[in-house]
């Protein structure tokens, strides 16, 4: 039965209704990926927790998924899972993508993935949307991170003049949030 009829009294098919595996075939291939990022190894922990949330709401939502995790600084966008990620993404061979918060993928330049997911049709399910931070605290949450990552190439994440500017920009951080 067609669809409708032109005025010139051609039939019009919906190709998607009568072969609909031609369609939907290239989304059912792509798959759900859940992505947990941790910046340090003093954070393992939280790691598999995160690794764990993402595990436990995929599976009630009842999607087939593939964890990706990394360990490593937001600021960074040479770890090997959010580079897999990424080539997955520009592949169309990722339907929908599940982070546990925004800056998980990184710390500066989330948005650009999220823009890229939305042209390529990804969605993106960010579970703890949390409260909505003020520009002033993730300014003060960025900068932090920026100095941890010059501090430590500089000086070695291990030196104790480095734990003391850290200690120092930490506390200078929080009096000004308060």
């Amino acid at each position: 039965m067609p669809d409708e009829r032109t005025p010139g009294g051609y039939r019009r098919y919906d190709l998607a209704r009568i072969r609909p595996e031609q369609f939907h075939r290239h989304a059912a291939l792509r798959k759900t990926i859940a992505y947990a990022r941790v910046s340090s190894h003093d954070q393992k922990d939280d790691l598999e927790r995160q690794k764990q949330v993402l595990e436990l709401y995929c599976a009630r939502q009842g999607w087939t998924f593939e964890v990706v995790a990394d360990l490593g600084s937001g600021m960074n966008d040479h770890q090997k899972g959010l580079k897999r990620l990424l080539n997955d993404i520009l592949a169309d061979r990722i339907g929908r993508l599940v982070i546990t918060h925004k800056d998980r993928l990184l710390r500066l330049g989330a948005e650009l993935v999220f823009a890229i997911c939305e042209a390529k049709q990804v969605e993106v399910v960010i579970l703890n949307q949390g409260e909505d931070t003020t520009f002033e605290e993730e300014l003060a949450q960025d900068v932090l991170e920026i100095i941890t990552v010059f501090s430590a190439r500089l000086y070695g994440s291990r030196s104790r003049k480095n734990q003391k500017l850290l200690d120092g920009v930490k506390h200078a951080v929080e009096e000004a949030s308060s």
